[in-house]
């Protein structure tokens, strides 16, 4: 007898819908399974065999035919064996599992027959609304993450025992329900507070800016000058995930298999920090098999890069795509794919390869051929890509030693919801555009206007520091954060001085 249960599989951060038919037959005992699977899809067989049997279920002694429809899309993973096993139960006529048609089905089996949870259920939950199912049928521990989606009746099940009396109507599931915007509206308390930096007043002015903005940053400083410590407080002052923003990092934290069983959905704007011994397949996605990188777990979020020189120089190239865009496009053997990375860009180096700051002594220690190969693994159209350049001084000993009274990470990120705030109704009526550094050239001539005396000082910097078009572009944006911080209406030459500020030091290091 035949039957058909649907399922869905994931490919890249979506997914899609697959029909799994279920033929049991008399002949000769085997079990084969047809649709381009994997190997771990190859093996579900065996689990699923076994998890029949100890479900008090019976197996059909024949042939056992499986096929995974579209034909010509590879599949991947353990979530097609509750799908699977229910086929057997129905194709067998133990049990008459009815409305099939109205849910998608995924889950892993154990030998016991228990349910064990899948990666990128939020994915398939958005893709079952689409199709405008009645319900999505998965393992209890994904329940959480895809019942934030409106809309959708999502039902928790442990057991494929479970699983088949719910579809036989012999027991009854109660679907859970999960109000996102109350989620997102839980603001855990800051951990890493600005208020413990002694000293860098300047820097952290130059981070809440960028924040501000949504402005990439780079911190140049002598070991021990607190240029990790300061990026490790970003987070505590970035403005809240709005909603479409959560469900898209959601989604591809999901795929990853990154969410816990008790999370809903990511909640925070990610903080990602990857080692500089990171392949460019780590940083920015792919493997035989496309799938999501560090710069797209980092969506929305921050990416933070310590010790930026010592990465290889592949991996800081490919990051130019993401940069510029805000996507990755990854292509393989398996196809292409295009993944989100809308992120904002936090690096950090030393200005040598010794440990001396800029005019230290210490910094003769290196040769100027040595400091030259060192500064010359950050590219230009790299560095240009960076709207903000901030020297970090060595705390000098005194300012360690006396008491001290700085602003709270509060206070900071109160001004940086302000000028996020401005910005939102700024850009009201552009989709793509959220703050300032994604502003189009449109975008900057229209809401960026210089007076006389803005034009003359900008035109000089460009002249005497020898900057691109790109870097003016960012002048332009940061200047524009500014003045939103400042609560100004226009760009005047205070604003886009300080703005050029933050890009003097790229040409005095590389001249």
């Amino acid at each position: 007898m035949l039957a058909k249960v649907f399922s869905a599989a994931v490919w890249g951060v979506d997914a899609y819908a697959v029909e799994v038919e279920v033929n049991a037959s008399p002949g000769k005992v085997v079990t084969v399974v047809v649709g381009l699977p994997d190997t771990a899809v190859k093996e579900s067989c065996h689990r699923v065999i076994t998890a029949v049997n100890n479900s008090a279920f019976r197996y059909p002694f024949g042939r056992v035919t499986f096929n995974l429809a579209p034909a010509d899309v590879k599949k991947e993973g353990p979530s097609f064996d509750l799908p699977m096993a229910l086929g057997i139960v129905t194709a067998s006529d133990q049990l008459t599992l009815r409305n099939l048609n109205d849910y998608w089905v995924v889950g892993e089996l154990a030998l016991t027959g228990e349910v064990r949870p899948v990666k990128g259920a939020l994915a398939i939950a958005l893709s079952a609304r689409k199709h405008k199912k009645k319900g999505l049928i998965l393992p209890a521990a994904n329940a959480s993450e895809a019942a934030v989606v409106a809309g959708l009746d999502v039902y928790p099940v442990h057991s494929l025992r479970e699983a088949a009396e719910f579809l036989a109507g012999n027991v009854g599931i109660l679907p859970v329900r999960i109000d996102p915007n109350e989620i997102l509206g839980e603001f855990d308390a800051i951990e890493n507070d600005f208020a413990d930096v002694k000293g860098q007043e300047h820097v952290k002015r130059a981070i809440e800016v960028a924040v501000a903005g949504g402005h990439n940053v780079l911190m140049i400083g002598p070991p021990g000058s607190g240029k990790s410590m300061l990026a490790k407080r970003i987070p505590g002052i970035c403005p809240p995930l709005s909603l479409d923003e959560a469900l898209e990092t959601t989604k591809i934290h999901s795929v990853c298999g990154l969410l816990t069983p008790e999370q809903a959905m990511v909640t925070r704007r990610p903080f990602r920090s990857p080692h500089h011994t990171i392949s460019d397949a780590g940083l920015i996605g792919g493997t035989a098999n496309p799938s999501p990188g560090e710069v797209s777990l980092a969506h929305h979020g921050v990416l933070f890069l310590d010790e930026l020189p010592e990465f290889r120089r592949s991996a800081l190239e490919v990051l130019r795509q993401p940069l510029e865009d805000g996507t990755v496009t990854i292509s393989r053997a398996a196809g292409s794919m295009t993944f989100p990375a809308q992120f904002m860009l936090v690096a950090a180096m030393n200005p040598s390869p010794g440990s001396g700051g800029f005019g230290d002594a210490q910094r003769g220690r290196a040769t100027a051929m040595e400091i030259r190969r060192y500064l010359n693994k950050i590219s230009g159209p790299l560095l240009d890509r960076i709207d903000i350049h901030v020297e970090v001084p060595a705390v000098k000993h005194d300012t360690l030693i006396r008491p001290h009274v700085a602003e709270s990470s509060a206070d900071i990120r109160a001004r940086v919801l302000k000028a996020r705030q401005i910005q939102h109704e700024r850009f009201a009526s552009r989709r793509k555009v959220r703050c300032n550094a994604q502003m189009g050239s449109k975008d900057i001539k229209a809401f960026v206007p210089l007076d006389t005396d803005s034009e003359s000082l900008l035109r000089m910097a460009l002249t005497e520091l020898n900057l691109s078009a790109r870097a003016y572009d960012r002048i332009l944006k940061v200047s524009r954060t500014i003045a939103d911080l400042a609560g100004a209406e226009k760009v005047d030459s205070t604003h886009l001085s300080e703005a050029i500020q933050y890009r003097t030091l790229d040409r005095q290091v590389w001249g």
